[in-house]
């Protein structure tokens, strides 16, 4: 009788977690279902770390097109926030492989933030759950708070690289956090997607002037033929 009853329960738990995934619909009791993730995975470069070059190195999961181009806008704008769980993950097992992890012990990692107004109205801001994931996974510190957005910016993908730099001149500022302790550790940046670096090159600037050193950037994604 009491294993019955507990069949039961088991039974309508497993009822209740089951979900349908937000990229197709099919029935999960994950964040996306089986299919998805294969399809997601496909979208993974081969090399992550091939862009870890230059004044301002990134590192970037996976291509900006198909499922994966589909789940960040599903987490953006469709409110599905559980989703930034398996990208964080999966950006942050990225970054563990790689051979630029193991040139450094400690890292603060600052997502990318959204203007107030903006963050109020989609109810969070999706590079810092990426973050959060990413920061547990990786071992390293997470100060969500180390920037600010004092500016709420024109949409950027409409704009040409030009437009996009004068587009978020002065958008940024440091947070109250670093401006009480800046951080002892060098400082790593997280947006969800790379496109021109206009956006993660304007919240390097301010970091550097404060003589807080940034170590790169790490993102989700990248549009095909960029960075």
């Amino acid at each position: 009788m009491a294993m019955g009853i507990q069949r039961l329960k088991n039974g309508l738990l497993s009822l209740f977690l089951k979900s349908n995934c937000p990229l197709c619909d099919r029935p999960t009791e994950t964040e996306v279902c089986e299919y998805c993730y294969r399809q997601l995975q496909r979208c993974q470069l081969k090399n992550p770390s091939q862009f870890w070059e230059g004044e301002l190195p990134i590192l970037v999961w996976g291509n900006y097109g198909g499922t994966l181009k589909r789940a960040i806008a599903a987490l953006k704008y469709d409110n599905h926030p559980q989703l930034a769980r398996p990208l964080g993950f999966w950006l942050g097992e990225a970054w563990l492989n790689s051979a630029v992890a193991k040139t450094v012990k400690k890292l603060t990692v600052v997502p990318i933030p959204l203007h107030p107004s903006k963050q109020q109205k989609r109810g969070f801001n999706q590079a810092e759950l990426i973050a959060q994931t990413f920061s547990q996974f990786t071992g390293y510190k997470h100060q969500p708070y180390g920037l600010e957005r004092v500016i709420e910016t024109e949409a950027q993908f409409n704009l040409s690289v030009q437009e996009r730099s004068k587009n978020l001149a002065d958008a940024f500022a440091l947070g109250k956090p670093f401006r009480r302790h800046p951080p002892t550790s060098p400082v790593l940046i997280l947006d969800d997607i790379y496109t021109t670096g206009a956006t993660v090159k304007s919240a390097t600037k301010i970091l550097q002037q404060q003589g807080i050193e940034v170590y790169g950037v790490v993102a989700i994604a990248r549009p095909l033929g960029r960075v």
